[in-house]
């Protein structure tokens, strides 16, 4: 009950962590849910009086046709178990009700809900509703480690929090001006083992050029810009003395990025 989040490692050995949905946001997006079918089921029913011209709701069921209440049975099942199989499934394992909780239903590896998953998941409800309002349900969610419901132990789901999408970072100046000049990591291609010939010396090296560049009036930025592509840049096999000192800038630029991934938390 107390385990918030779960932390679920993909066969590709990359280590996601989500946050669990507990009782109280489980029940808020379910009790949406029932107010849209509760609407749905209310409208069927009105049309069928209409349709059968009864003045009062109590008389359909000891009209001698049965068929229009056996129809509309059937189809408020359908409807009201097919809504959360169909928006389950279709809809990235959201229903209405939990769209607007900001809450997911996804399978226990970390991947999007399947159609089998969603069927028995929903299935179950049959018996999470029992004896009352969901009671057993309710209870399951309250007690059980991960908030599951029998549904979600049978089908081998959970269900999370969305993952808010974060506020596009402020771009600092220098990385306004490695934009400005169309500059990418995927501008320099560098492998493994040039990579791990970098030593933090050699990012700290580059970062406080970087942080320097915008500083320096350009007669004294060039000569500092050779100086240090002449440490750096044979390590990834260039000839300084063949580049310009606009292209020295560039690929430093560029290197700085690649390093910064590297290093940035590091030191």
């Amino acid at each position: 009950m107390n385990q918030d989040k779960m932390e679920i490692k993909t066969p590709e050995y990359v280590s996601l962590q989500f946050q669990l949905s507990g009782l109280g946001s489980r029940a808020a997006a379910f009790l949406i849910d029932q107010l849209i079918l509760w609407t749905i089921n209310a409208s069927i029913i009105i049309i069928l009086v209409i349709i059968m011209n009864n003045e009062t709701f109590l008389p359909i069921f000891f009209a001698e046709n049965t068929i229009p209440i056996a129809i509309m049975i059937i189809a408020l099942f359908i409807i009201n178990w097919g809504y959360f199989f169909t928006f389950e499934f279709f809809s990235g394992g959201r229903t209405i009700g939990k769209k607007l909780l900001g809450i997911r239903v996804i399978q226990e590896n970390g991947h999007s809900i399947t159609l089998l998953s969603s069927f028995i998941r929903n299935l179950m409800r049959i018996i999470d509703s029992l004896p009352t309002a969901y009671f057993l349900g309710i209870i399951m969610v309250f007690f059980h480690s991960k908030h599951k419901r029998l549904g979600d132990l049978v089908a081998g789901t959970i269900v999370v929090h969305e993952r808010k999408a974060k506020r596009k970072k402020k771009l600092t100046p220098i990385e306004k001006e490695i934009a400005k000049r169309g500059l990418s990591k995927n501008d320099l291609s560098i492998d493994e083992w040039a990579l791990k010939s970098f030593s933090v010396k050699d990012w700290k090296l580059v970062s406080t050029y970087v942080s320097r560049f915008q500083q320096l009036p350009e007669s004294e930025r060039n000569p500092l810009t050779k100086q240090i592509s002449g440490i750096l840049l044979p390590k990834i096999g260039f000839d300084v003395e063949e580049k310009a000192e606009g292209e020295l800038e560039n690929i430093l630029l560029v290197l700085y990025l690649i390093l910064r991934d590297e290093w940035e938390f590091e030191v």
